[in-house]
């Protein structure tokens, strides 16, 4: 009997204890994980120069832009969600004119329709702007960094602009007008990717414009407005599911290329 009634009082305390009728098991933060923001810093700059914004790849750029900045900031895809976002305009109505950098929380929230709709109220097509000053772009990109203590953070600059410079003489020396210098000092890993180039313009900012630690990637707008093939985005799926979308992006746009100098 005394073995008897230990064999139940080992099996009694060995048995889990089971909830009460009604009281649920929270589950464990492991067993939904949520995707958490990375320490990438992201700067992406629209060019509203008459060149661009009157050309035929702007209306791509900006449905381009509007489901490439929901796709960062959601996680989709396995890509990475921004530490912090700004995107404001390349160019104006005057050389060194400053612009406004709307920050992330301006994107956040928001389907793919609600920040194509945002970024057309920020880029409205209307406005006349002769110049592209990339320029003063850079020196605003480097004056946000280290006013919001964002140095030494991984940086993705992301241009949508048809790259061709306004300042300098030659088509050589337009490239090599270029200033990358503000940026070179402010992380070790700094990519600057151009997009809605022609082929011959790209050649320009990947071997004229000088520059010592910023890697620059280029993509031509012909290859550009291949996101949206039926076979890329495919129609009527929801945004989270578009998976040859987000391969895409990775191999034509976030592509992490080699570091070059150029002097």
């Amino acid at each position: 009997m005394r073995i008897l009634s230990l064999a139940l009082l080992l099996a009694t305390l060995l048995t889990p204890a089971r909830p009460a009728t009604g009281v649920q098991v929270a589950p464990h933060a492991s067993d939904h994980p949520v995707a958490q923001p990375g320490r990438l810093v992201v700067f992406i700059g629209v060019d509203i120069s008459g060149s661009f914004m009157d050309g035929v790849y702007f209306d791509d750029s900006i449905e381009f832009l509007a489901r490439y900045i929901h796709a960062h900031l959601n996680g989709l895809g396995g890509m990475e969600i921004p530490n912090a976002m700004f995107v404001g305009s390349i160019g104006g109505a005057k050389v060194g004119e400053a612009k406004t950098l709307f920050p992330i929380q301006s994107f956040q929230d928001r389907t793919v329709e609600e920040i194509e709709a945002q970024l057309r109220v920020i880029f409205p097509r209307k406005k006349e702007n002769p110049f592209t000053d990339f320029n003063s772009y850079f020196a605003q990109v480097a004056e946000m960094v280290d006013s919001k203590k964002l140095i030494l953070k991984p940086i993705s600059i992301v241009l949508l602009t048809d790259g061709k410079p306004d300042v300098g003489g030659t088509r050589a020396d337009k490239f090599r007008a270029i200033r990358l210098k503000p940026l070179e000092n402010l992380s070790r890993n700094i990519t600057l990717r151009v997009l809605y180039t022609d082929a011959i313009t790209a050649k320009g900012w990947r071997n004229k414009v000088p520059r010592k630690r910023v890697k620059v990637w280029t993509q031509d707008a012909i290859v550009m407005t291949e996101w949206k093939d039926p076979k890329t985005l495919i129609p009527g799926r929801d945004p989270a599911a578009q998976q040859k979308f987000f391969s895409w992006v990775k191999d034509n746009v976030d592509f992490q290329p080699r570091l070059r100098r150029v002097d």
